[in-house]
């Protein structure tokens, strides 16, 4: 079984492009350990001597959907994948704003996670004490600075993936595969960069 993580934010197209690829490798049999983990990219660009998103989390426009993600990841991690993908539709499919916690609520009751309960939990402080520990782990850890970042073992890279799987999921496994095969096999690539696309 390979165990791996990824980093998401859901403002971050090339995160939803990623975990679509992931999630779909799962949906074809992938015998992969997943570890789904949250990271802010709004404490990443926090200026020398502003406050951390940690302690107002409400000016930063994407940690109540990262809050709620990490709340349904925990409690119902069967229902995780849909939500989670649902999530980034909102955002990059449909152009809804995650800040707003009737549309958070309104993806959360689609997929049968009583929306009452989750914010409630993210009220208490609980869900942004694990956000911030994760995001923070994965900084000293794997040195990660972005999202999406596939973390194996002591081994990290971030990866922009330019497609979708759509309803392909053997593309997803495939995808992620060869991501993994070059992670864990060639670490001496260290970054390859086309200097034009074909579309």
């Amino acid at each position: 079984m390979h165990r791996f993580g990824i980093t998401w934010d859901y403002r971050c197209p090339f995160a939803r492009n990623a975990h679509e690829h992931v999630v779909a490798g799962l949906r074809d049999g992938a015998g992969w350990d997943v570890r789904f983990v949250p990271f802010s990219l709004g404490q990443v660009h926090v200026a020398d001597g502003d406050p951390d998103v940690w302690d107002d989390p409400a000016r930063d426009s994407g940690l109540l959907a990262l809050q709620a993600g990490v709340v349904v990841r925990d409690r119902w991690p069967e229902r995780f994948p849909a939500v989670h993908l649902a999530l980034f539709a909102a955002r990059h499919d449909e152009g809804r704003r995650l800040q707003d916690p009737d549309v958070v609520a309104g993806v959360l009751d689609a997929h049968g996670i009583d929306a009452t309960a989750v914010l409630d939990e993210v009220g208490t402080g609980a869900a942004l004490a694990t956000v911030r520990r994760e995001h923070e782990q994965a900084v000293a850890g794997h040195g990660v600075w972005g999202v999406p970042t596939f973390l194996s073992g002591l081994r990290a890279a971030f990866v922009r993936l330019m497609d979708r799987p759509g309803e392909d999921t053997a593309r997803g496994r495939t995808t992620v595969e060869r991501i993994l095969a070059l992670l864990d096999g060639w670490p001496e690539l260290n970054e390859l960069k086309h200097t034009s696309l074909d579309r």
